[in-house]
Protein backbone atom coordinates (compact mmCIF):
# COMPACT_ATOMS: atom_id res chain seq x y z
CA UNK A 1 0.00 0.00 0.00
CA UNK A 2 3.11 2.12 -0.64
CA UNK A 3 2.20 5.50 -2.23
CA UNK A 4 3.45 7.20 -5.56
CA UNK A 5 4.56 10.04 -4.29
CA UNK A 6 3.84 12.34 -0.96
CA UNK A 7 0.51 12.88 -0.58
CA UNK A 8 -1.36 16.02 -1.31
CA UNK A 9 -1.17 18.67 1.35
CA UNK A 10 -2.79 22.02 1.88
CA UNK A 11 -2.27 24.33 5.06
CA UNK A 12 -3.77 27.39 6.72
CA UNK A 13 -1.00 28.41 8.80
CA UNK A 14 -0.26 31.95 10.21
CA UNK A 15 3.46 31.04 10.46
CA UNK A 16 6.18 29.25 9.64
CA UNK A 17 6.75 25.75 11.04
CA UNK A 18 9.59 24.82 12.37
CA UNK A 19 11.86 22.75 10.59
CA UNK A 20 11.17 19.39 12.98
CA UNK A 21 7.35 19.94 12.21
CA UNK A 22 7.92 20.48 8.80
CA UNK A 23 10.03 16.92 8.49
CA UNK A 24 7.21 15.28 10.31
CA UNK A 25 5.28 16.15 8.13
CA UNK A 26 6.93 15.33 5.05
CA UNK A 27 7.34 11.96 6.93
CA UNK A 28 3.68 11.82 7.10
CA UNK A 29 3.20 12.70 3.98
CA UNK A 30 5.06 9.43 2.19
CA UNK A 31 3.53 6.93 4.78
CA UNK A 32 1.90 4.44 3.22
CA UNK A 33 -1.75 4.34 2.19
CA UNK A 34 -1.98 8.06 3.20
CA UNK A 35 -4.06 9.67 0.88
CA UNK A 36 -4.42 13.78 2.21
CA UNK A 37 -2.93 15.43 4.73
CA UNK A 38 -4.59 19.28 6.26
CA UNK A 39 -2.93 21.56 8.07
CA UNK A 40 -4.76 23.24 10.69
CA UNK A 41 -3.52 26.98 11.98
CA UNK A 42 -2.63 25.80 15.21
CA UNK A 43 -0.14 23.24 13.75
CA UNK A 44 2.83 22.35 15.70
CA UNK A 45 5.61 19.67 16.58
CA UNK A 46 4.54 16.77 18.67
CA UNK A 47 5.34 13.31 18.85
CA UNK A 48 5.18 11.62 15.51
CA UNK A 49 2.74 13.10 14.35
CA UNK A 50 1.92 17.27 14.18
CA UNK A 51 -1.43 18.31 16.58
CA UNK A 52 -3.23 20.12 14.12
CA UNK A 53 -2.98 17.63 11.41
CA UNK A 54 -5.88 15.85 9.54
CA UNK A 55 -4.99 12.60 7.72
CA UNK A 56 -7.13 10.43 5.39
CA UNK A 57 -6.39 7.03 4.63
CA UNK A 58 -8.39 4.18 2.44
CA UNK A 59 -7.57 1.33 4.96
CA UNK A 60 -4.80 1.94 7.20
CA UNK A 61 -5.20 3.20 10.41
CA UNK A 62 -2.04 5.33 12.52
CA UNK A 63 -2.71 5.76 16.01
CA UNK A 64 -0.04 8.81 16.13
CA UNK A 65 -2.49 10.48 13.60
CA UNK A 66 -5.28 10.62 16.75
CA UNK A 67 -3.08 11.03 19.60
CA UNK A 68 -2.46 9.56 23.32
CA UNK A 69 -5.76 10.91 24.66
CA UNK A 70 -7.93 9.61 22.54
CA UNK A 71 -11.40 11.73 22.52
CA UNK A 72 -10.06 14.76 24.31
CA UNK A 73 -12.76 17.74 22.99
CA UNK A 74 -14.15 20.89 24.64
CA UNK A 75 -17.66 21.23 26.44
CA UNK A 76 -19.29 24.72 26.78
CA UNK A 77 -22.80 25.67 28.78
CA UNK A 78 -24.32 28.66 29.62
CA UNK A 79 -25.91 29.94 33.18
CA UNK A 80 -29.30 31.49 33.41
CA UNK A 81 -26.87 34.44 35.37
CA UNK A 82 -25.02 37.71 34.35
CA UNK A 83 -21.25 37.07 34.70
CA UNK A 84 -20.63 39.77 37.34
CA UNK A 85 -21.99 36.47 39.44
CA UNK A 86 -18.26 35.73 40.45
CA UNK A 87 -16.33 38.77 39.04
CA UNK A 88 -15.08 39.60 42.52
CA UNK A 89 -12.61 38.19 44.55
CA UNK A 90 -14.99 36.43 47.16
CA UNK A 91 -17.21 34.81 45.02
CA UNK A 92 -13.93 33.69 43.03
CA UNK A 93 -12.62 32.29 45.52
CA UNK A 94 -15.61 30.37 46.60
CA UNK A 95 -15.54 28.80 42.88
CA UNK A 96 -12.13 27.58 43.08
CA UNK A 97 -12.62 26.26 46.49
CA UNK A 98 -15.67 24.16 45.16
CA UNK A 99 -14.03 23.42 42.23
CA UNK A 100 -11.12 21.74 44.29
CA UNK A 101 -13.69 19.89 46.12
CA UNK A 102 -15.46 18.30 43.28
CA UNK A 103 -13.77 18.75 39.93
CA UNK A 104 -9.89 17.05 40.87
CA UNK A 105 -7.39 17.21 39.08
CA UNK A 106 -6.27 13.11 38.89
CA UNK A 107 -9.07 10.85 41.03
CA UNK A 108 -11.95 10.99 42.89
CA UNK A 109 -11.41 9.48 47.05
CA UNK A 110 -13.96 6.72 46.20
CA UNK A 111 -14.79 4.82 42.68
CA UNK A 112 -18.04 6.17 40.81
CA UNK A 113 -19.81 3.45 38.45
CA UNK A 114 -19.63 3.51 34.62
CA UNK A 115 -21.71 5.54 32.68
CA UNK A 116 -24.58 3.28 31.19
CA UNK A 117 -23.48 4.32 28.03
CA UNK A 118 -20.48 2.66 28.19
CA UNK A 119 -21.51 -0.77 29.41
CA UNK A 120 -22.75 -2.28 25.67
CA UNK A 121 -19.22 -1.36 24.47
CA UNK A 122 -16.53 -3.57 25.51
CA UNK A 123 -12.59 -2.93 25.33
CA UNK A 124 -10.95 -5.55 23.41
CA UNK A 125 -8.69 -7.11 26.13
CA UNK A 126 -9.02 -8.01 29.18
CA UNK A 127 -6.18 -5.72 31.01
CA UNK A 128 -7.57 -2.87 29.05
CA UNK A 129 -10.97 -4.03 31.02
CA UNK A 130 -9.17 -4.01 34.68
CA UNK A 131 -7.76 -0.87 33.66
CA UNK A 132 -11.49 0.96 33.28
CA UNK A 133 -12.79 -0.60 36.50
CA UNK A 134 -9.94 0.78 38.49
CA UNK A 135 -8.83 3.82 36.70
CA UNK A 136 -11.57 4.43 34.69
CA UNK A 137 -13.69 4.65 37.55
CA UNK A 138 -11.42 7.03 40.03
CA UNK A 139 -11.24 9.02 37.01
CA UNK A 140 -14.29 10.14 35.49
CA UNK A 141 -14.87 13.32 36.45
CA UNK A 142 -11.54 14.87 37.02
CA UNK A 143 -10.10 17.36 34.72
CA UNK A 144 -6.03 15.90 33.75
CA UNK A 145 -2.95 18.47 33.83
CA UNK A 146 -1.46 19.97 31.31
CA UNK A 147 -3.29 22.26 28.94
CA UNK A 148 -6.91 20.71 30.28
CA UNK A 149 -8.95 23.63 32.17
CA UNK A 150 -12.05 24.30 33.33
CA UNK A 151 -12.94 27.90 32.63
CA UNK A 152 -15.99 30.58 33.25
CA UNK A 153 -16.76 32.99 30.82
CA UNK A 154 -18.60 35.96 29.36
CA UNK A 155 -20.20 36.32 26.15
CA UNK A 156 -20.61 40.04 24.48
CA UNK A 157 -23.94 40.04 26.23
CA UNK A 158 -22.38 39.25 29.41
CA UNK A 159 -23.72 35.97 30.33
CA UNK A 160 -21.99 33.68 32.10
CA UNK A 161 -20.83 30.26 30.74
CA UNK A 162 -18.71 27.46 31.37
CA UNK A 163 -15.78 25.64 29.43
CA UNK A 164 -14.10 22.21 30.12
CA UNK A 165 -11.49 20.95 28.70
CA UNK A 166 -10.53 16.95 28.78
CA UNK A 167 -10.67 13.71 27.61
CA UNK A 168 -10.21 9.93 28.35
CA UNK A 169 -7.50 10.33 30.91
CA UNK A 170 -5.55 7.01 31.70
CA UNK A 171 -7.54 4.86 29.31
CA UNK A 172 -7.05 6.61 26.31
CA UNK A 173 -3.68 6.20 26.49
CA UNK A 174 -3.51 2.34 27.60
CA UNK A 175 -6.04 1.69 24.80
CA UNK A 176 -2.71 3.66 22.50
CA UNK A 177 -0.07 1.80 23.90
CA UNK A 178 -1.53 -1.61 23.69
CA UNK A 179 -2.46 -1.42 19.87
CA UNK A 180 0.65 -0.23 19.20
CA UNK A 181 2.26 -3.13 20.33
CA UNK A 182 0.60 -5.08 18.04
CA UNK A 183 1.28 -2.50 15.08
CA UNK A 184 3.44 -2.97 12.05
CA UNK A 185 5.66 0.04 10.38
CA UNK A 186 5.22 1.47 7.38
CA UNK A 187 8.43 2.22 5.25
CA UNK A 188 8.02 5.97 7.12
CA UNK A 189 8.52 4.47 10.28
CA UNK A 190 5.49 5.26 11.75
CA UNK A 191 3.12 2.30 12.64
CA UNK A 192 -0.33 1.29 11.82
CA UNK A 193 -3.54 -0.95 12.14
CA UNK A 194 -4.89 -2.24 9.01
CA UNK A 195 -8.77 -1.87 8.55
CA UNK A 196 -9.09 -5.23 6.70
CA UNK A 197 -7.21 -7.40 9.36
CA UNK A 198 -7.96 -8.13 12.84
CA UNK A 199 -5.85 -5.54 14.51
CA UNK A 200 -7.42 -2.49 13.16
CA UNK A 201 -11.14 -3.14 13.52
CA UNK A 202 -9.88 -4.15 17.61
CA UNK A 203 -8.49 -0.33 18.05
CA UNK A 204 -11.25 1.30 16.00
CA UNK A 205 -13.60 -0.37 18.92
CA UNK A 206 -11.57 0.85 21.39
CA UNK A 207 -11.24 4.13 20.29
CA UNK A 208 -15.19 4.23 20.34
CA UNK A 209 -14.51 3.20 24.18
CA UNK A 210 -12.69 5.68 25.02
CA UNK A 211 -14.53 8.51 23.30
CA UNK A 212 -17.36 7.83 24.71
CA UNK A 213 -15.87 7.55 28.10
CA UNK A 214 -14.41 10.73 27.30
CA UNK A 215 -17.56 12.63 26.58
CA UNK A 216 -19.11 11.19 29.61
CA UNK A 217 -15.82 12.70 31.48
CA UNK A 218 -16.96 16.35 30.63
CA UNK A 219 -20.74 15.71 30.98
CA UNK A 220 -19.80 14.13 34.96
CA UNK A 221 -17.81 17.39 35.27
CA UNK A 222 -20.78 19.80 33.64
CA UNK A 223 -23.29 18.48 36.07
CA UNK A 224 -21.22 18.89 39.04
CA UNK A 225 -20.01 22.57 37.93
CA UNK A 226 -23.75 23.03 37.30
CA UNK A 227 -24.71 21.97 41.01
CA UNK A 228 -21.74 23.83 42.80
CA UNK A 229 -23.40 26.95 40.94
CA UNK A 230 -26.79 26.10 41.84
CA UNK A 231 -25.59 25.86 45.87
CA UNK A 232 -23.06 28.68 45.55
CA UNK A 233 -25.02 31.40 44.05
CA UNK A 234 -28.86 29.99 42.77
CA UNK A 235 -28.08 29.82 39.76
CA UNK A 236 -29.61 27.34 37.02
CA UNK A 237 -27.78 25.74 33.90
CA UNK A 238 -29.42 26.39 30.77
CA UNK A 239 -28.35 22.59 28.87
CA UNK A 240 -30.27 23.67 25.60
CA UNK A 241 -27.16 26.08 24.97
CA UNK A 242 -24.84 22.58 25.30
CA UNK A 243 -21.88 22.28 22.99
CA UNK A 244 -19.56 19.46 22.48
CA UNK A 245 -17.64 18.03 20.52
CA UNK A 246 -13.41 16.48 20.19
CA UNK A 247 -10.66 16.91 18.65
CA UNK A 248 -8.86 13.54 18.56
CA UNK A 249 -10.45 10.83 16.54
CA UNK A 250 -10.47 8.48 13.57
CA UNK A 251 -14.08 8.29 11.15
CA UNK A 252 -14.88 7.02 8.60
CA UNK A 253 -16.12 10.08 6.64
CA UNK A 254 -17.24 10.69 2.72
CA UNK A 255 -14.76 12.90 0.84
CA UNK A 256 -14.33 13.34 -3.07
CA UNK A 257 -16.88 10.59 -3.48
CA UNK A 258 -14.67 8.18 -1.04
CA UNK A 259 -15.01 6.15 1.67
CA UNK A 260 -12.00 7.48 3.95
CA UNK A 261 -10.36 7.15 7.46
CA UNK A 262 -10.17 10.76 8.75
CA UNK A 263 -7.51 10.95 11.56
CA UNK A 264 -7.81 14.11 13.47
CA UNK A 265 -5.18 14.76 16.30
CA UNK A 266 -5.85 17.80 18.03
CA UNK A 267 -8.02 19.21 15.25
CA UNK A 268 -11.99 19.17 15.26
CA UNK A 269 -14.62 18.73 12.53
CA UNK A 270 -16.08 21.21 11.12
CA UNK A 271 -18.83 19.96 8.55
CA UNK A 272 -21.41 22.75 7.38
CA UNK A 273 -23.23 24.51 10.31
CA UNK A 274 -21.38 21.82 13.14
CA UNK A 275 -20.99 23.50 16.14
CA UNK A 276 -17.39 23.62 17.43
CA UNK A 277 -15.63 25.11 20.69
CA UNK A 278 -11.86 26.61 19.58
CA UNK A 279 -10.40 28.01 23.24
CA UNK A 280 -7.45 30.47 23.13
CA UNK A 281 -4.74 30.34 25.79
CA UNK A 282 -4.83 31.09 28.96
CA UNK A 283 -6.12 34.73 29.82
CA UNK A 284 -7.34 34.97 26.19
CA UNK A 285 -10.67 35.08 24.30
CA UNK A 286 -12.47 31.33 23.05
CA UNK A 287 -14.93 30.69 20.24
CA UNK A 288 -18.09 29.19 19.59
CA UNK A 289 -18.31 28.42 15.82
CA UNK A 290 -19.75 27.16 13.12
CA UNK A 291 -18.41 24.79 10.49
CA UNK A 292 -18.29 26.07 6.96
CA UNK A 293 -17.26 22.05 4.84
CA UNK A 294 -14.36 23.48 3.05
CA UNK A 295 -13.29 20.10 1.28
CA UNK A 296 -10.22 21.14 1.07
CA UNK A 297 -9.85 21.00 5.05
CA UNK A 298 -11.30 17.73 4.95
CA UNK A 299 -14.30 19.64 7.17
CA UNK A 300 -12.12 20.85 10.17
CA UNK A 301 -11.00 23.26 11.75
CA UNK A 302 -8.33 23.92 14.51
CA UNK A 303 -9.01 22.77 18.24
CA UNK A 304 -7.60 26.01 19.56
CA UNK A 305 -4.66 28.27 19.48
CA UNK A 306 -1.25 25.87 19.29
CA UNK A 307 1.48 26.17 20.87
CA UNK A 308 3.97 28.76 19.88
CA UNK A 309 6.75 27.65 22.56
CA UNK A 310 7.48 24.44 24.20
CA UNK A 311 6.79 23.42 27.71
CA UNK A 312 10.94 23.54 28.87
CA UNK A 313 11.26 26.71 26.54
CA UNK A 314 8.03 28.58 28.15
CA UNK A 315 9.36 27.92 31.92
CA UNK A 316 12.48 29.14 30.67
CA UNK A 317 10.93 32.84 28.90
CA UNK A 318 8.43 33.18 31.24
CA UNK A 319 8.55 34.15 34.98
CA UNK A 320 5.74 34.11 37.88
CA UNK A 321 5.58 38.08 37.78
CA UNK A 322 5.45 38.18 33.43
CA UNK A 323 3.36 35.17 33.49
CA UNK A 324 0.65 37.39 36.12
CA UNK A 325 1.24 39.91 34.09
CA UNK A 326 -0.12 38.14 30.87
CA UNK A 327 -3.11 37.45 32.15
CA UNK A 328 -4.19 40.43 33.86
CA UNK A 329 -7.43 40.32 35.65
CA UNK A 330 -7.75 36.52 35.23
CA UNK A 331 -8.96 34.69 38.75
CA UNK A 332 -6.70 31.76 39.31
CA UNK A 333 -5.30 30.26 42.20
CA UNK A 334 -1.95 32.41 42.47
CA UNK A 335 -0.96 30.01 45.06
CA UNK A 336 -0.04 27.87 41.73
CA UNK A 337 1.30 30.64 39.80
CA UNK A 338 4.97 29.21 38.96
CA UNK A 339 3.62 25.37 37.95
CA UNK A 340 1.74 27.17 35.55
CA UNK A 341 4.39 29.13 33.38
CA UNK A 342 4.49 27.08 30.66
CA UNK A 343 0.62 27.95 30.19
CA UNK A 344 1.27 31.51 29.89
CA UNK A 345 -0.04 33.06 26.77
CA UNK A 346 2.93 33.96 24.69
CA UNK A 347 3.53 29.85 24.88
CA UNK A 348 1.10 29.74 22.65
CA UNK A 349 0.12 31.13 19.26
CA UNK A 350 -2.30 34.26 19.20
CA UNK A 351 -5.77 33.31 19.22
CA UNK A 352 -6.91 35.87 17.02
CA UNK A 353 -4.32 35.48 13.97
CA UNK A 354 -5.54 31.76 14.49
CA UNK A 355 -9.38 32.65 13.96
CA UNK A 356 -8.71 34.58 11.04
CA UNK A 357 -6.54 32.67 9.20
CA UNK A 358 -9.42 29.76 9.33
CA UNK A 359 -12.13 32.20 8.04
CA UNK A 360 -12.49 29.22 5.10
CA UNK A 361 -12.96 26.80 7.79
CA UNK A 362 -15.22 28.06 10.43
CA UNK A 363 -17.32 30.96 11.63
CA UNK A 364 -17.21 32.87 15.03
CA UNK A 365 -20.63 32.66 16.27
CA UNK A 366 -19.76 33.87 20.07
CA UNK A 367 -16.71 34.97 21.53
CA UNK A 368 -16.31 34.75 25.29
CA UNK A 369 -13.61 36.35 27.10
CA UNK A 370 -12.40 34.16 30.34
CA UNK A 371 -12.88 35.62 33.72
CA UNK A 372 -11.62 32.38 35.92
CA UNK A 373 -9.49 29.51 34.91
CA UNK A 374 -9.08 26.27 37.39
CA UNK A 375 -6.36 23.83 35.96
CA UNK A 376 -4.86 20.84 37.56
CA UNK A 377 -0.91 20.91 38.00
Amino acid sequence: MTNAGPAPLKSWLPNQLSLEAIQSIDRLRISDDVRYVALMPDAHLAKDVCIGAVVATERLIYPAAIGGDIGCGMISLAFDADACAIDNERAAARVLAGLYEFVPSNKQRTPRELPASLMHLQLSNQRLRRLAGRDGRVQLGTLGRGNHFLEFQADHDNRLWVMIHSGSRAVGQAVTNHHLQNARHAESGLKYLDFEDGAGPLYLADVCWARSYAAENRLAMLTVVGELMQSLFGVTSDWNSLIHCDHNHVQRELHGGKMLWVHRKGAQSAKPGELGIIPGSMGTASFHTLGRGCADALMSCSHGAGRALSRSEARQKVSGNEFARQVGKLWYDHRRTEKLRDEAPSAYKDIRKVMKAQRDLTRTVRELRPLLTYKGV
